[in-house]
């Protein structure tokens, strides 16, 4: 019988958990649901971050990328991801996504629901960074250890965290898939 995947942080607190071999099978219960609720406007579904690269340390909350074919739609999302319990987490800071987040009253996140444009430019950006993270162990060593880093300089901030991380994400980007994300 199978556990129960280990999700779920509070708010304004950055702790790195090691990777949990569940994580991939909570992914696909909640793209179910997902699938089911969005219905057509949704193009494509992934999980993606640190939760979705294998021997990686990550905040135990699942990324989940969805693709529609144009970010005007993205209010057509918000009843549905509403009805499943997610929020909309206006102001998230991140250029291009509309972030949902789900979790417990809000106080802890178990999922962020991350609205993009289907092979866009952060769609294509996002999946060649993890799938560069599963393939090459250095890369994901080294990605571990500035996210260990920004973890202990930046405890009690997402933005600082993201902030302190996110050089390394970009040049990790461009070098993978030929150019910067947006």
């Amino acid at each position: 019988m199978l556990g129960k995947a280990n999700l779920g942080l509070k708010a304004n607190l950055n702790l790195l958990v090691a990777y949990d071999p569940l994580w991939p099978a909570a992914f696909e219960d909640e793209k179910l649901r997902l699938v089911e609720a969005l219905g057509p406007v949704v193009k494509g579904i992934e999980h993606y971050g640190s939760t979705a690269v294998p021997g990686l340390c990550a905040k135990p909350i699942l990324d989940i990328m969805v693709g529609i074919s144009s970010l005007s739609e993205w209010e057509e999302c918000r009843p549905a991801l509403e009805a499943l319990g997610y929020d909309y987490a206006e102001g998230a800071g991140v250029p291009g996504h509309y972030i949902f987040g789900r979790g417990r009253d809000r106080t802890e996140r178990t999922h962020l629901v991350h609205v993009v444009e289907y092979q866009g430019e952060s769609w294509r950006g996002s999946l060649a960074f993890r799938d560069a993270l599963r393939s090459d162990a250095g890369l994901r060593e080294s990605y571990a250890q500035e996210k260990e880093r920004a973890a202990a300089a930046a405890p009690g901030s997402r933005a600082a965290y993201n902030l302190r991380k996110g050089p390394f994400i970009a040049r990790s980007i461009e070098r993978v898939s030929g150019g910067p994300e947006s």
